[in-house]
């Protein structure tokens, strides 16, 4: 009997479909094992703990953006649960925030919620273009001084946060404040199998109910309906003036996004002593948007107060991250009444201790020890975020501070001089050669006086742009114009391409 070769047939040499999707399908598995799977238990009491907190600060940053309290709390549960799934940190929270918050105002007042759902489907866009262009690079240029100044501007932003919550506040406030402290911090000493700021929550609510205590509640922040979100196209016209309109609240949505998730991704990948994957964090945040903006939810981001408390709680994996959301959702459909009875005391006692755990305290200590134009950058980072309450100016200005910074220390040059014999001179440059040097270069060269036979010695240098080239250029032709002979040596391999990219042909002496 013939054997027929065909594309069904493993011997074809043919792929089979039924082993691409059986192979596909494995790999799926194992991705979801690996990011969701191996550390259940912490992750789902982290997920947990995440999620209480969520809620007050969802339906404050509601209130600041001018919305109604469910858009900030769709637009938790459908950036926490879709960033489980297409992030590039796993364990890291997103939600929605106050520096995005603070953006949206401005476009509400004047257009509409619609506008805001346009706009942000549209910074969804833009992230994610961002993403796939490598923007996530940008993280390896902030400096630690920035690094510990966004760090200890968010840790005084979050604990300010807290305090209008005492305004008017009964000692039953207090009280609660205190206990909540008390458990978070010494309950581990008992066990750590359970998050002790869980503990603290639950214990202060029975506390609450069961006493009728004289203190707000989350149900005194703004109203909670218990329904779903359902999809929803924005309610705008879809034309070029449209979005001309929403595209620059959307570009800044989009840029403030990125610096906080990307500067929060940092954060706890030195937490955790792992890495992650910063521009598929960019996609993932855009990704988030996009369905945000679909579900009638407000544009977020990562956010560090509630992501330092998931991973001081234990959370590590994408379950973490997916519970938070799933279990906020759960929260305002299935617990809506309990929700409401949540006393503000004990969540703000477990942001306090999110704010303390958060803030660099060695920060202080090594203030006289660091270089002093580190110190100012960090310093100066702080107070710009605490003021504004603007994470990507705070992180832009420090950034560029610290760029002239560096570029006043490089911009040094030293030439030293040697007459190697009667009829050559020998000049030996130290330091970076560039549009900071350049001049200086210019001017060190005795061209009248010097011998017909000059060696410039570039062993200890580097020409890095333009500028460079043409610094060397000018002090050839002056020495070519009273017929003097320039031969350059010491000149590295990357230097060379780039005189050889520009047609410059001129001597160069191999040692």
């Amino acid at each position: 009997m013939k054997q027929i070769i065909g594309p069904g047939n493993p011997e074809s040499g043919a792929p089979n479909l039924n082993n691409i999707i059986g192979g596909v399908t494995a790999l799926f598995l194992q991705w979801i094992q690996q990011g969701f799977f191996t550390n259940v238990r912490k992750d789902l009491l982290s997920g947990l703990t995440v999620a209480f907190a969520l809620i007050p600060e969802a339906i404050a940053f509601s209130i600041m953006a001018g919305v109604d309290p469910m858009v900030g709390l769709y637009a938790s549960f459908v950036m926490a649960v879709s960033i489980s799934f297409f992030g590039g940190r796993p364990g890291m929270i997103s939600a929605a925030t106050g520096a995005m918050a603070s953006l949206m105002g401005p476009l509400i007042a004047k257009y509409g919620i619609e506008y805001l759902f346009a706009a942000t489907i549209l910074t969804g866009i833009i992230q994610w273009i961002l993403g796939a262009i490598k923007f996530g690079r940008f993280i390896t240029f902030v400096p630690h001084s920035v690094m510990v100044g966004f760090v200890n501007a968010l840790a005084i932003i979050v604990f300010m946060a807290q305090l209008p919550n005492f305004k008017g506040a009964s000692m039953e406030m207090y009280l609660m404040v205190a206990g909540t402290l008390l458990i978070v911090y010494f309950f581990p000493m008992l066990t750590k199998v359970i998050p002790s700021a869980l503990i603290a929550i639950v214990v202060m609510t029975i506390i609450s109910m069961i006493t009728h205590a004289d203190v707000r509640t989350v149900g005194d922040m703004g109203a909670i309906t218990q329904s779903l979100p359902s999809f929803h196209l924005p309610g705008v016209p879809f034309t070029v003036h449209m979005i001309l309109t929403v595209l620059p609240f959307s570009l800044a949505l989009a840029i403030v996004g990125i610096t906080e998730s990307l500067l929060t991704a940092t954060v706890v990948d030195e937490m955790t002593d792992t890495g992650s994957d910063k521009n598929r964090e960019i996609k993932g945040q855009g990704i988030s948007n996009i369905i945000n903006g679909f579900f009638g939810g407000m544009a977020g981001c990562a956010m560090i107060g509630q992501t330092v408390i998931n991973v001081r709680s234990g959370g590590r994996t994408r379950l973490s991250t997916f519970i938070s959301g799933a279990f906020l959702l759960f929260l305002i459909i299935v617990l809506g009444d309990v929700v409401k009875q949540i006393p503000m005391a004990a969540l703000v006692g477990v942001m306090f201790v999110v704010a303390i755990g958060t803030f660099d305290w060695t920060s202080l200590r090594t203030l006289t020890k660091a270089p002093r134009s580190d110190t100012v950058v960090m310093i100066l980072t702080v107070i710009i975020v605490v003021a504004t309450s603007n994470l990507a100016l705070g992180v832009v200005t420090g950034v560029v501070l610290s760029a002239l910074n560096f570029g006043w220390k490089m911009a040094r040059i030293h030439i030293s001089t040697e007459l190697a014999s009667d009829d050559q001179i020998v000049y030996s440059v130290e330091g970076p050669l560039y549009f900071g040097t350049a001049s200086h270069f210019t001017h060190r060269f005795d061209c009248q006086q010097d011998p017909n036979r000059v060696i410039i010695d570039f062993s200890k240098s580097h020409l890095w742009d333009h500028s460079a080239m043409a610094a060397l250029l000018k002090v050839i032709d002056k020495y070519e114009v009273l017929d003097k002979k320039v031969t350059l040596t010491g000149i590295n391999q990357e230097s060379k391409q780039m005189m050889d990219k520009m047609g410059m042909d001129i001597t160069i002496q191999t040692k």
